[in-house]
């Protein structure tokens, strides 16, 4: 029995030490949406990369991250957080916007 406990620990410590390696896989950036605008509204990544946008809508009301150009759209609820995976891409100029703000939450993602 204690074999099997010291293997069951074994194994467990390996998974452990892997998982975090395999969830490290790509960039994460982060985008704030307060008073109607992305927070950074332009992001730089580069090219044949998969990375995770985390969308923090910090406005009292929803937003809707929208872009044509990633094939991406995610409604944030007020006060909440989503993630849109992107990527690969290739190098290029990709704008998104706040579909319920369009004229203020506007922002590009540049791929180098």
């Amino acid at each position: 029995m204690k074999r099997f406990a010291t293997a069951c620990f074994a194994t467990a410590a390996i998974a452990l030490a892997w998982a975090p390696a395999v969830h490290a896989e790509g960039d994460v950036f982060t985008i704030k949406i307060k008073d109607h605008r992305f927070d950074p509204d332009k992001i730089e990544i580069s090219a044949d990369k998969k990375v995770k946008l985390i969308i923090i809508n910090q406005d009292s009301t929803a937003e809707e991250f929208d872009s044509d150009d990633l094939h991406r759209e995610k409604l944030i609820p007020a006060g909440k957080e989503g993630a849109v995976f992107i990527g690969p891409l290739k190098p290029g100029t990709y704008k998104f916007i706040g579909e319920y703000n369009q004229a203020t939450a506007r922002g590009v993602v540049v791929v180098k």
